[in-house]
Parts: C-alpha cells; sequence; structure tokens
C-alpha cells in the first residue's frame, strides 16, 4: 500500500450471517480526502462503514489500513441514540473519554490528554460549555461536543454516520464548514454518510454512490452529471 493511503479496499464483501450486503468493492482513502457517500436506505453505506472501522471483517476481499490507523488513529462520529443524547456526564468528561485509546494501561488522564481535550472544544466553539451537562445541550451543540471527541482519537481520518441528522439548518451549515475547515486547513481525510446531497458536495470531492447491484465512484462534479447523480439530486429536491 502506498504511504499516502489510509485504506484499501480491494474486491470486499460485507454482510452479515453469510448474507452479502456489499459486493466486489474498490476503494482507496488517501490523506486528506473528502468523500461523501450516498444511496437508497438500506443499501449498506452503514455496513461499510463498519467495515472500514473493523467492527466487521470481509466475507471475502481484503481491508489494508495504513499503520498509523492501526494504532488509533481514526475519529468516528455515529448516529446518537435517544439514550446517548441523554447521557448525564459533562461536556468536558464526553470529550475527554476520546482518549479512552491513548490510555491503554494507565488508569488517569495525563496531562497531554486534557490538554488535547481543552484544544478541540476550542477548536469546535464549546470550550466554554465544558462543565455544562451534555444532555442539556441543544442538537447542533451536541454534535460538536461528539466532534470534538472525535478529533481526540483521531490523526488521520474521521469518519461520520449522518451527522446533521435532528438538526436545524443552520447547526447543520455550521457542521459542514467546519467539516470543510478541518479538511482543507487541517488536513483531515473525511469520510461521511449522508441524505444530505445539496449541502454534503459542496465540501466533498468525491462521491461514492452504492446502488442495489453497482457502485458509482468519482468526482463530485462528474456524479452530479450522471444518472445515479441526477437521480439522487433530483430526489432529494
Amino acid at each position: 500500500m502506498e504511504a499516502k493511503h489510509l485504506i484499501e479496499c480491494r474486491d470486499v464483501n460485507l454482510g452479515y450471517e453469510g448474507q452479502s450486503v456489499l459486493k466486489h468493492l474498490d476503494l482507496t482513502i488517501s490523506a486528506g480526502d473528502y468523500l461523501c457517500i450516498v444511496g437508497d436506505n438500506g443499501s449498506g453505506k452503514s455496513t461499510l462503514l463498519r467495515g472500514l472501522l473493523g467492527l466487521i471483517t470481509p466475507m471475502s476481499g481484503t481491508i489494508e489500513r495504513a499503520d498509523a490507523l492501526q494504532k488509533g488513529a481514526i475519529g468516528y462520529l455515529p448516529q446518537q441514540t435517544r439514550a446517548q443524547r441523554d447521557f448525564p456526564a459533562t461536556v468536558y468528561e464526553v470529550v475527554l473519554s476520546g482518549c479512552l485509546n491513548w490510555k491503554k494501561t494507565h488508569f488517569f488522564y495525563s496531562p497531554q490528554q486534557k490538554s488535547a481535550a481543552l484544544m478541540n472544544m476550542g477548536k469546535l466553539g464549546v470550550l466554554e460549555l465544558k462543565d455544562q451537562c451534555y444532555r442539556d445541550l441543544s442538537g447542533g451543540q451536541q454534535q460538536r461536543v461528539l466532534l470534538a471527541r472525535a478529533l481526540c482519537a483521531a490523526s488521520k481520518l474521521l469518519i461520520l454516520d449522518e451527522p446533521i441528522t435532528g438538526l436545524d439548518p443552520a447547526a447543520a451549515q455550521d457542521l459542514y464548514k467546519t467539516l470543510t475547515y478541518l479538511n482543507e486547513t487541517e488536513g483531515m481525510a473525511i469520510i461521511m454518510v449522508t441524505h444530505d446531497l445539496k449541502a454534503a458536495l459542496k465540501g466533498a470531492r468525491t462521491v461514492l454512490h452504492i446502488g442495489r447491484s453497482s457502485f458509482y465512484l468519482g468526482s463530485a462534479a462528474d456524479y452530479l452529471a450522471s444518472p445515479q447523480g441526477r437521480r439522487f439530486r433530483e430526489a432529494d429536491e
């Protein structure tokens, strides 16, 4: 695998209990990429994220990860459940928990980890909320807190699953601007599953459309001109 590549999928089949959900996928994620994953409900988008994260093993084919990712350099922002939205912890505690992969055999957070948590809260504009209870925040504030937590785990790659679900339009646009900043200014690679095609493509450079029996992978501009892109765009409008 080339040094700049973070993840390479070669002829990958992913599924559960012997039933394939995705078949014959070839995909390369490189440093600094911004990939938007779209497709119909049930097409396998979240399954792909689980495979990229190493949470499920391919039924066939291979998924190779750069050495840096093997050491926990991926930040993950999953869809929130109701129980998670009501989590009774302070903002600082939630963000600091993103450093758990660093702790290894240590029982306490180090000064470096605490500094990283404060830095990422500042970067996401939630530092002044650090002593507030997470469950008392608005949806947009909660997503910023979770993104700050993900940044504590990430140094190379952020993976997000429907990050604007439940957000009002202003909060969603704010989140997209933050992701663009992280990608363009800090060089963070981003993989995002979303139904919000029109807004997401303003930042994404590459699109993976997962169909029932085929894939489309190309630039955002080429995707919008493709049959898949036109159909998906019309459904989004």
